[in-house]
């Protein structure tokens, strides 16, 4: 096994808690889970309800992807944390399945929790692998 390389991104999302954008070792990659935070004014309000929250985090997750050249094409998988899982389960869907062509999504895991940083209603992580 080789040595990780931890990876941070100028042009990906300020840290909220002390991490790396993404973490590889032998072609493997864990990208931390993203907030719906502006890549580029981490100070402005978050985007209102669930879509586009949804939204903003998944292109930040793109964001962290193209650093490392990569596609969301070379997802494997996905975890999503919620905190109103009854009332935005759906909603999050809808917004989380554009992104990937039909068929080819990633195998996921949906968890509701009881609070996110900077009270986010999502936060999605990723593991990708190189071809």
């Amino acid at each position: 096994m080789s040595e990780p390389i931890f990876h941070n991104f100028t042009a990906a999302p300020t840290h909220v808690a002390p991490f790396s954008h993404a973490v590889e070792c032998d072609g493997w990659i864990q990208l931390t889970g993203q907030m719906p935070t502006d890549p580029d004014d981490d100070s402005r309000p978050l985007p209102d309800g669930i879509e586009a929250q949804t939204r903003r985090v998944m292109d930040n997750l793109v964001i962290v992807l193209g650093g490392l050249g990569l596609g969301l094409e070379h997802v494997l998988s996905a975890r999503v944390y919620i905190t109103e899982f009854r009332r935005d389960y759906e909603a999050m869907n809808d917004a989380y399945k554009s992104y990937f062509p039909p068929g080819r999504l990633p195998a996921r895991t949906c968890i509701g929790v009881t609070g996110l940083a900077r009270d986010a209603l999502v936060e999605i992580d990723m593991v990708a692998k190189r071809p």
